[in-house]
């Protein structure tokens, strides 16, 4: 009968230190100054006492590795059923179009300073090293997971250790160098918060009794509706990658490969889905087929949030310090480039974009862009402490938008996977010119959506 626990233990645990966690952030400011997220410490908490490095926690790194994997796409699908306000506005595209930018700019340089590794001081290096910088940094440790674990099929030795490593890095970056990055710029007289009389309060999600809702009467829990939205979402996601990899099996490697990289996207996928399922959802509304509000905007967030609490907490605890230690030098030089220029570029493109608010912008965007919209907005808080800008609504309407165009890039990442595979080099040539004109295309686009704002 104990050995029925193993199969939850790591998730036992894991709420244990998530629960430490807290109490450490209420007694210890320090905590608190830093902004280190409750889920990251929570995660260190892991790291060390379990088998890593105390080894008192028997936690099982393949279990703690498929949490990750399969809580990122339940928190992006949860995020895509949500009802979103389709109130336009010019800064939220430019904040769509920075997102997706600074991805690009990631990945050329990361990519190109990996390639100049690879052939030259660590030839073992897998050249495509690079590319897990973006995902690591720019969408969280569920996708530099995802896509690093399937490239381990294809030759990149601890592939989503690496992944899961970067993105620790980035959380860093944005924690510990977000503090920093704000009590310089704050230091500034040009980039004081400043009140303008468009301001106005955002308010926080609540849940609120509509008439529309599922009555209680019906038998199902609110939150087991959302649960069931989610699981046949996910069902449809894991049915459509198995039918595909199937037909490219024939292939041969090329086949082979492309279907690794489909269950590496499977949280693309799933959101893709879920935006198509709530399309149809409100269409259904519209024409009153469908009566009630199944989709719940206030438990959809909160099963967001806690997937990826407990996403962030596993992927620390889950780090090999071995595959970091025989990684090190690459992993050192990629995550501290790719975070200055990340610093570098945000206070840039700001200043070039945003007419009101730039240090809020920098602050939301640099704390996003290293580590997830969550560090972006507790770095807002910081200067923004009631959202009594726009800030952070732009925040989330530019994540939207960033999804949507950031798609090309995640179909660039298969261009050097491929040339790999096929020891064909100069794919990665056309890699970084593709990512050199789609970041044309958005600079373009930015200073069109500018000039018309």
């Amino acid at each position: 009968m104990e050995s029925t626990w193993f199969s939850v233990a790591d998730f036992m645990y894991l709420s244990l230190f998530i629960g430490i966690a807290t109490v450490l952030k209420r007694k210890f400011n320090i905590l608190n100054k830093f902004l280190l997220p409750t889920s990251m410490i929570a995660g260190f908490l892991g790291l060390i006492f379990g088998p890593a490095v105390l080894n008192i926690v028997p936690f099982n790194v393949a279990v703690l590795e498929k949490i990750v994997y399969h809580l990122m796409a339940i928190g992006f699908i949860a995020l895509a059923l949500k009802d979103r306000n389709h109130k336009k506005n010019a800064n939220s595209l430019n904040t769509g179009l920075i997102i997706v930018s600074t991805y690009i700019i990631q990945g050329i340089v990361a990519f190109s300073l990996s390639l100049f590794l690879a052939y030259t001081f660590f030839p073992n290096l897998f050249p495509v090293f690079g590319l897990i910088l973006p995902l690591g940094y720019g969408q969280g440790p569920g996708q530099a997971y995802s896509i690093g674990t399937q490239w381990e099929n294809l030759g990149f030795l601890d592939g989503g250790q690496i992944g899961l490593t970067i993105a620790t890095m980035g959380f860093l970056w944005a924690c510990l160098g977000g503090v920093i990055l704000l009590n310089f710029l704050t230091r500034k007289k040009e980039m004081k918060h400043v009140k303008y009389k468009n301001d106005i309060i955002q308010k926080n999600i609540v849940e609120e009794s509509e008439p529309g809702e599922i009555p209680l009467s019906t038998g199902l829990d609110k939150i087991t509706v959302q649960l069931i939205l989610i699981g046949i979402v996910y069902l449809v996601t894991y049915l459509t990658i198995k039918v595909l990899s199937s037909a490219l099996s024939p292939l041969g490697t090329f086949g082979m490969t492309m279907s690794q990289l489909l269950w590496g996207f499977h949280f693309l996928i799933g959101t893709m889905y879920a935006m198509l399922l709530r399309i149809i959802y409100d269409y259904l509304k519209k024409k009153k087929i469908v009566v009630q509000n199944y989709p719940n905007n206030y438990l959809l967030q909160r099963i967001s949030g806690a997937s990826f609490d407990f996403m962030i907490a596993a992927s620390i605890t889950a780090l090999s310090i071995y595959a970091i230690k025989r990684n090190l030098i690459p992993i050192l030089l990629i995550s501290f480039i790719g975070g200055l220029i990340t610093i570098l570029y945000i206070i840039y493109i700001c200043k070039k974009i945003y007419k009101v608010h730039v240090l809020e912008y920098i602050i939301a965007l640099y704390g996003m862009l290293t580590g997830t919209i969550s560090t972006g907005l507790a770095l807002l808080r910081e200067v923004d402490p009631d959202f009594n800008t726009q800030v952070a609504e732009n925040l989330v309407l530019g994540s939207a938008y960033g999804l949507v165009l950031g798609f090309p890039l995640m179909l660039i990442l298969n261009i050097p996977v491929i040339g790999y595979t096929n020891n064909n080099p100069i794919m990665y040539l056309y890699t970084i010119l593709a990512l050199f004109i789609y970041l044309l295309v958005i600079i373009i686009l930015m200073k069109k959506n500018n000039k018309n704002s």
